[in-house]
């Protein structure tokens, strides 16, 4: 166990910019873990996570407690996947407890990566998506973009006016900024919005309600605009991104709001 020792202390080495209570909370999981499974990293197999899953349901921990237990064991995978000291990186596809309450809901990494095939010929939609998960804005406030608003030297957006009229700026990566572009290129209408119809108006939620629900009967599984900001959140709080950069984001007045992702 010394590996696991040494592997574990370098994770936490790396991610220093982790808040203080996702450090504590994250020490905790993986001394639960290891303890549990006594074994080695690398030894490691999908059914002890999934039977240490269970168990902690047997002793009926909340199925949000589950699922941010496994979100520690899966950003130390993670980790290890990306730095080659494991071949596979097995929690990756390994489902969390299903939290009954919709706000809480979000896409895995599959199911994510599934939903960007599904429209990866479709500059307008695959723009769409792109930039609702990569920075985590409302749909509304995500069709009402202008082309002014992106400010593409800093890869930033202006919300001129979110919830209760707040405005704020969100980040996009590279990866968006390609498909932004994509989208741009093949875009047939001259309007100042992002995204619009063919009147040059902004699209409509509608538009996006019927489009998601196309996606959702293909995928096999529900796929919203706001389970992909949920998904947006969940990831960056997984990462260990603190309360209140996350609150800025997201947009939202008050911190209390963020317990649906950070809620250990």
């Amino acid at each position: 166990m010394e590996r696991t020792y040494d592997a574990v202390k370098s994770f936490f080495n790396e991610n220093r910019w982790f808040s203080h209570e996702t450090a504590r909370v994250y020490r905790i999981a993986l001394n639960q873990f290891f303890s549990y499974c006594k074994k080695d990293y690398d030894k490691v197999k999908r059914k002890d996570i999934r039977e240490w899953l269970k168990e902690l349901n047997e002793k009926e921990l909340k199925p949000r407690s589950r699922k941010n237990k496994l979100m520690a064991i899966k950003s130390f995978y993670n980790y290890l996947f990306e730095e080659n000291l494991i071949e596979v990186n097995l929690p990756s596809t390994v489902e969390g407890p299903q939290i009954d309450d919709d706000a809480s809901k979000s896409l895995s990494r599959t199911q994510l990566k599934e939903l960007m095939e599904l429209v990866k010929n479709k500059p307008r939609e695959r723009a769409l998506v792109d930039v609702i998960y990569f920075t985590g804005v409302r749909i509304s406030e995500c069709l009402n973009i202008r082309l002014e608003d992106i400010k593409w030297d800093v890869r930033q957006i202006w919300i001129r006016k979110g919830k209760r009229n707040k405005e704020r700026f969100v980040l996009f990566t590279s990866e968006c900024e390609e498909r932004l572009k994509n989208h741009l290129k093949n875009k047939k209408v001259d309007s100042p919005y992002l995204f619009s119809n063919r009147y040059k108006k902004p699209l409509t939620c509608q538009w996006a309600q019927k489009f998601f629900r196309k996606c959702s009967k293909e995928l096999g599984y529900k796929v919203t605009p706001h389970i992909l900001r949920h998904t947006f959140a969940v990831h960056l709080a997984e990462k260990g991104m603190e309360d209140e950069k996350l609150q800025l984001l997201l947009g939202h007045k008050n911190i209390n709001d963020l317990k649906t992702y950070t809620n250990f």
